[in-house]
């Protein structure tokens, strides 16, 4: 497909992606859904009220102006739909009703760098997973040794903690460093800001229509229960989180803040990089999960996944954000329909706009960790900066970046950029 616009032979946001997002503008501060086709943002709220675009399920009433979520929890048929019309209406050989008008044009398009990006939904609930093997086993190995690195359910179950909502924050908005109880090894607990703050590299979902209470949603539907998916950093304070995380797990070493990119891509979008994933079964020693999670299909997605650092220092000086890791999200052991059964699987609702995330995402080698936890193996090797510091976990005036692109046979499918930057504690 060609797009009517000019855009860079090379993009990787053209008509075969078409992510969504929430923005406004400074002419206009109300917040209303747009697509993102190459460097511009395509107001579908606009074209709803114009009548170039309609949800069918949703009848008249209008579901682009605010959040993703009405639109969200109107289902696959929707969301295929409008995609196609979208396609036809930005397409190079596709109807009049928007090409051939100036006026629709001029109103409907607005340069991406004229626009702010707000959080795609209202995140009822967030829940984060641990569906990294290679990640499970870092760890693992780090606090319990080779031998016990993974945990007697691990590959049985998608393992998951209910994340906090509230701290969900678009990329773009600053990190504060948070403050909690750490325990030193011979020492009573002290209180103060981490030391130890982290990153997770991540691919998170949205759900769409959700299930009823009591009811689950199965493993062949999971997959046209997903929306579309995002880049997430689940930021994490490891000194924190270390002293508190027994006996009930996670805490305020991780509920201070999650940033997530801006442009959620459809789930349609990705269908072409899905790829097999680790076996499941007995073939490669591995238990066969119970009936519930058995997923026929390609489970994994090939997304090429980076994280970007940039000191203060190097800002300063203008040096390029270096890459300290290179991963990808076919390195999931769990896939995201799997982790949706799982998690409704109890009679637990799934409501439109919830967030759920992989956990963080690390390769076999040691420069596709997906946290500095990982890649300064507990600050024991840390990472030299062209700047000349060195870095075993973030300091104040870091700046992280995760990209991620899915790219085959032409077709390059991006995810733009999840930021943020550590500020002092307050």
């Amino acid at each position: 497909m060609t797009a009517f616009l000019d855009l860079p032979a090379d993009t990787a946001f053209g008509l075969d992606n078409l992510p969504y997002g929430v923005f406004s503008t400074q002419d206009d501060p109300s917040h209303r859904v747009g697509v993102r086709i190459g460097e511009h943002v395509l107001d579908l709220a606009y074209l709803e009220t114009h009548g170039l675009i309609a949800a069918p399920e949703a009848g008249r009433a209008p579901v682009f102006h605010g959040t993703l979520n009405a639109f969200m929890a109107l289902g696959k048929p929707s969301w295929d739909a409008v995609r196609g019309r979208l396609q036809d209406l930005l397409s190079a050989d596709g109807p009049d009703d928007l090409r051939g008008s100036e006026t629709h044009r001029e109103a409907a398009f607005t340069p991406l760098a004229e626009v702010a990006m707000h959080l795609p939904a209202t995140i009822g609930d967030y829940t984060d997973f641990y569906s990294s093997r290679q990640h499970a086993t870092n760890v693992g190995t780090m606090f319990r040794g080779p031998e016990n690195a993974l945990m007697p359910n691990w590959l049985h179950l998608p393992v998951g903690y209910h994340g906090r909502a509230s701290s969900v924050v678009v990329s773009g908005t600053d990190i504060v460093r948070p403050k909690g109880q750490q325990k030193p090894e011979d020492a009573p607990p002290v209180f103060g800001p981490s030391k130890l703050l982290d990153i997770e590299l991540e691919l998170g979902f949205f759900v769409g229509p959700g299930n009823d209470l009591g009811d689950a949603i199965s493993i062949d539907d999971a997959r046209d229960q997903i929306f579309g998916f995002v880049l997430v950093n689940d930021w994490s304070a490891r000194d924190i989180q270390k002293w508190e995380y027994v006996p009930l797990g996670p805490f305020l070493g991780k509920n201070f803040a999650t940033s997530i990119s801006p442009w959620v891509v459809p789930s349609a979008a990705l269908d072409p990089f899905r790829v097999a994933g680790e076996a499941q079964d007995e073939s490669e020693g591995n238990p066969e999960p119970l009936a519930y999670l058995q997923q026929s299909g390609n489970r994994s997605l090939d997304i090429a996944l980076e994280v970007h650092l940039e000191t203060e220092a190097m800002r300063n000086d203008g040096t390029a954000p270096e890459v300290v890791s290179r991963s990808n999200a076919k390195y999931l052991y769990w896939s995201p329909e799997q982790q949706l059964a799982h998690h409704t699987v109890n009679g637990c609702n799934a409501r439109p706009g919830d967030l759920m995330a992989s956990g963080t995402i690390s390769g076999e080698t040691e420069d596709s960790y997906g946290s500095f936890l990982e890649l300064t193996w507990r600050g024991s090797k840390p990472l030299a900066m062209p700047s000349g510091e060195s870095r075993k976990f973030l300091a104040d005036g870091d700046r992280v970046v995760l990209t991620g692109v899915a790219e085959r046979d032409g077709t390059r499918i991006g995810f733009g950029e999840v930021e943020g930057t550590v500020v002092p504690a307050r």
